[in-house]
């Protein structure tokens, strides 16, 4: 075999082998599976009526406006967990306190190799976003959600047992963190609007108090051509949509790392 065809094979073997160590250590956004530890229970003078909290996590972005302007239309309420990831669009974060959204913090940088070295890397993240918050809508939150989600095991790579430490920390310094029980998919950015209106559909499914994770973050443009049709589903099957305040029930995921 002739010395350059050896330094191709080489070479295409050490890419193949780049792409899996990629693949394999890349961060994934969320978790693919997910369970509550308990199922959340509304108030009893809420009994009998189906809840929707909307929620959108990793903006404001250049999708934020659209998704403010079809809730606006919709006549529905939406929480909005933010970050700093896209600087130029943070004076959204007024915009989504003004409009009567919720806004929760949801790091400011959403790296997991740096939230989730330690918790002191965490808070200082989680402060930094903060002052953003504050700046933007005059006060701090109180709610938060953590990038991956409570259950997520990508945290492992960079810190064993980080979630049960956070996840207990974050209640000690006053805070209340909030899950999901449904997804439109749109962690997944290869998908098209019709597939994230049916996965959230079968998401939903008969459920009668959901909290919907989805993103207006830079992920996936399809989530603005789906919202309208997942929100007239939603009110076509009885939700009241509401924000995350201090009525709402506790969406914790399974712990595990």
């Amino acid at each position: 075999m002739h010395r350059s065809a050896k330094v191709e094979i080489l070479l295409g073997m050490l890419c193949l082998a780049l792409f899996l160590w990629v693949m394999i250590e890349r961060p994934k956004e969320e978790s693919v599976t997910y369970e509550l530890e308990s199922e959340p229970v509304l108030a009893p003078e809420d009994n009998g009526k189906k809840v929707m909290y909307l929620t959108f996590d990793d903006g404001p972005s250049k999708y934020t406006e659209e998704v403010l302007k079809i809730l606006k239309e919709a006549d529905a309420k939406a929480t909005f967990f933010v970050t700093n990831e896209f600087p130029d669009y943070v004076s959204l974060i007024k915009e989504e306190k003004k409009q009567g959204h919720a806004v929760g913090v949801h790091t400011y940088s959403h790296q997991y190799e740096k939230i989730y070295q330690n918790s002191d890397a965490y808070f200082s993240d989680i402060e930094a976003m903060q002052t953003i918050i504050q700046e933007q809508t005059g006060e701090r939150t109180t709610i938060l959600r953590f990038p991956g989600g409570s259950s997520n095991t990508v945290s492992s790579s960079y810190c064993t047992g980080i979630m049960s430490e956070l996840s207990t920390l974050v209640l000690q310094q006053g805070y209340e963190y909030y899950d999901w029980n449904a997804t439109n998919g749109d962690g997944n950015t290869g998908w098209n609007a019709d597939t994230l209106i049916e996965t959230a559909k079968k998401e939903i499914g008969s459920q009668p108090v959901v909290m919907l994770l989805m993103h207006d973050g830079g992920g996936n443009g399809e989530t603005v051509k789906a919202l309208p049709s997942i929100l007239d589903y939603c009110k076509e099957q009885g939700y009241e949509f509401r924000v995350i305040d201090e009525t709402t029930p506790q969406f914790h995921h399974h712990i595990n790392n």
